[in-house]
């Protein structure tokens, strides 16, 4: 029933301790043996989605800065690409040193920060990507970005979150991939988009796909695919929205999903 699977990455295919554990791996070999079509769906860059999706054995597309970007990992073609557009690049980067915000930007699938601080060196110390620091930002604003990330404390994300939407308008996406990250792409940016287009290059209906994720940027696949399944770990509003609530990212719940829906088990 089930041609097309998109998992998020942190805190749903990877375990506290940033593991795939053998229990998914295996599972995800027997997705794959079935003719399902695994992919990834994560808010990373490239760079950093592509290392785990090759441990894993994965070689087809996959939907990395939050939808804004779809690759191949066989020859890194470039299947899907939007940029955020330079003029509320141009309004966000004012607004982010009016306020001191921490802003960072992804230029040719690589990091940049306008100075290295806490922030920063705590971010890349979680996915291990690698940065670069330039004191001159305004001429990175101007260079074409899949994405940028402030981070910063979750409640005042949240309080400047509607700022940000009336500043920049209709043509960007903001979303929070964990507490402390508020992200804008695109307004095509978004893994439910992603997850249409894939699912339109591999000839499979929505109904045929399904989405699993544990945040809030992963409502918009969930809410897209034909089955939309929440990690036990994931936010109550994601859950809310669910067609199907699984076991924790702890608790082997990508295998799970597998297991009943892809290979017919209980």
């Amino acid at each position: 029933m089930y041609k097309l699977m998109a998992i998020d990455i942190d805190d749903t295919l990877i375990n506290d301790d940033k593991e795939v554990t053998p229990g998914v791996q295996e599972a995800l070999e027997k997705a794959v043996a079935a003719g399902v079509v695994v992919t990834l769906a994560t808010g990373r860059a490239y760079a950093s989605a592509q290392a785990i999706a090759r441990q894993t054995g994965l070689n087809v597309p996959i939907i990395t800065y939050q939808g804004a970007l779809v690759k191949n990992l066989l020859d890194e073609k470039v299947l899907y690409e939007r940029y955020v557009p330079l003029d509320a690049a141009k309004k966000l980067y004012q607004y982010c040193i009016e306020h001191n915000l921490h802003l960072q930007t992804y230029v040719d699938d690589k990091l940049y920060a306008r100075e290295e601080n806490q922030k920063l060196i705590d971010y890349v110390g979680l996915n291990k990507t690698r940065y670069y620091i330039e004191p001159d930002f305004e001429k990175m604003i101007a260079l074409p970005t899949p994405k940028f990330l402030i981070i910063d404390e979750p409640d005042y994300l949240d309080e400047i979150a509607p700022v940000l939407r009336e500043l920049l308008g209709d043509g960007v996406h903001i979303t929070k991939s964990k507490p402390h990250f508020l992200e804008i792409m695109h307004k095509e940016g978004t893994k439910g988009i992603a997850l249409e287009f894939l699912a339109k290059h591999f000839g499979c209906e929505m109904s045929e796909t399904i989405a699993i994720g544990d945040s809030w940027n992963d409502h918009e696949m969930l809410e897209a695919a034909g089955l939309g399944v929440a990690m036990g770990n994931a936010i109550a509003p994601l859950k809310e929205i669910a067609g199907y609530v699984t076991a924790s990212n702890n608790e082997d719940g990508v295998k799970q999903v597998i297991d009943k829906f892809i290979l017919g088990q209980e």
